[in-house]
């Protein structure tokens, strides 16, 4: 018989029903009807072409194939549940590995994730830093975060964590400055940065303004190191939130994605 094609939900019942000599009782631990246990052990009579069960006037009695079959049974599905905890112990790992450009980490996500870490103590974070859809068969990443409008990547599911615009920011009471370039603006004609999170950090200090994503200067806005000039502006990208699509059902992915949402 094809491995594809083994009964294995009846050979579960046949487990069950030998154990109890009874279908009434192997029908009580499988949350089952006894009738739909007599049904599937007639199923799996006739797809194997032996009998498994002598029905008796008030009980049953295993038929010598049955009695020899029944260790290689027993012995299989003790592997099938030390496969099932090899799969979860490898992808129930409390190492969570992720993806960032450096300022989204440092300017917003590195306060959340120290929140999660108080609420979750045995999970340990692996941070990494990107500029783009990262490959995650390479980079061995469990999730990753990017500005871009929709990912666009085979086999890559996403989510939004935020909508974005762009805001200019300065610091309180600073004078008209030029405008901080960094590669999200990078023609702007004053200093040059690595990226939007050191040019907040430069025009706080009154280095000059800086137009950047509202997500990232939305901390220092509340504390008052820099304020606003103007209205925002709308932004075509977004911050996103992606995986390999088989990935999003680990459940410390699933866990770390409903609290950076909520977050």
């Amino acid at each position: 018989m094809k491995r594809t094609h083994l009964p294995l939900n009846a050979l579960r019942v046949f487990d069950a029903a030998a154990r109890h000599l009874s279908f009434t009782k192997a029908a009580d631990e499988l949350a089952v009807t006894p009738a739909a246990v007599g049904q599937q052990i007639r199923a799996l009579e006739d797809t194997l072409g032996v009998v498994l069960f002598k029905r008796m006037t008030r009980n049953l009695e295993l038929t010598a194939e049955a009695e020899r079959a029944l260790p290689a049974l027993r012995a299989g599905f003790l592997e099938f549940e030390e496969c099932v905890r090899i799969l979860q112990d490898a992808q129930g790992s409390k190492v969570l590995t992720l993806s960032a450009p450096r300022d989204f980490t440092t300017k917003w996500l590195a306060a959340r994730l120290a929140r999660f870490a108080v609420a979750n103590p045995d999970i340990r974070f692996v941070i990494a830093a990107n500029d783009g859809v990262p490959d995650f068969t390479q980079a061995n990443l469990d999730l990753a975060v990017v500005l871009s409008a929709e990912p666009d990547a085979e086999g890559i599911h996403g989510r939004t964590l935020a909508s974005e615009s762009l805001v200019l920011v300065m610091a309180p009471g600073a004078p008209d400055l030029p405008r901080i370039a960094h590669p999200r603006d990078p023609q702007a004609p004053g200093l040059t940065v690595g990226d939007a999170g050191l040019a907040i950090d430069a025009a706080a200090a009154g280095l000059g303004c800086a137009l950047v994503p509202a997500t990232l200067a939305a901390s220092d806005l509340a504390a008052g190191r820099v304020v606003t000039s103007g209205e925002a502006q709308p932004s075509a990208d977004a911050y996103w939130l992606i995986a390999p699509t088989p990935q999003w059902r680990q459940a410390k992915v699933r866990a770390m994605v409903e609290f950076l949402l909520s977050a």
